[in-house]
């Protein structure tokens, strides 16, 4: 479902087609892409982005899923409100943005999920642990870790939960960029996106 503003069917948005705010989290492309990769959506995948910061996920998935329902969990309303800008920007109409905190407010949402992305946060071993009650069988979650205590806490969680199919794969990207007259690589802060399948 392409919009006016990306008109292609392939992700990969150029970061600054998005609105987004100083220390507002924010998923740069070559992370969305690996995120994307990870979470195997359908056109009709039910995805709960939860702690979606500037939606960039949010849209993504909305755009790649025409059928499917994305509901985007923020607790901060500025934040939700940027998401819901963003979102009507790539004219979105199968996007939920709910304010609230995970893992409580997990039973006021609507529809189960297929697939579950949880960009961060400090209860995010919690959080795992909750959404994989709304899984269904073959259900997938993916997670990402930007400081060790994350990484440890999700790869415990998947190992309690018994998840099968986990994979761990950490990003070392580096951008060209443009400093006085000269151009070099800038590396951007690495991040580890941790996947696991709910299999009964």
């Amino acid at each position: 479902m392409p919009s006016t503003l990306w008109p292609y069917i392939t992700p990969g948005i150029p970061d600054e087609l998005f609105e987004h705010l100083p220390g507002i989290p924010f998923s740069q492309r070559e992370i969305r892409l690996l995120l994307l990769a990870q979470l195997r959506l359908k056109s009709d995948s039910v995805l709960w982005d939860i702690g979606a910061g500037t939606g960039t996920i949010t849209v993504e998935a909305g755009l790649l899923c025409p059928q499917g329902r994305i509901i985007a969990v923020e607790r901060d309303e500025e934040v939700a409100n940027l998401i819901r800008r963003n979102c009507l920007s790539f004219e979105l109409e199968n996007v939920e943005v709910i304010e609230g905190s995970a893992p409580e407010c997990l039973d006021s949402l609507n529809e189960m999920p297929h697939r579950v992305c949880i960009e961060g946060g400090r209860r995010i071993g919690d959080i795992l642990q909750a959404v994989w009650l709304y899984l269904p069988n073959y259900g997938r979650v993916v997670a990402t870790a930007s400081n060790l205590e994350n990484l440890y806490a999700i790869s415990q969680s998947f190992a309690q939960l018994q998840a099968r199919n986990v994979e761990v794969v950490q990003s070392a990207v580096n951008r060209l960029e443009t400093r006085g007259f000269s151009q070099t690589f800038a590396s951007q802060d690495p991040i580890f996106i941790l996947s696991g399948e709910k299999l009964d």
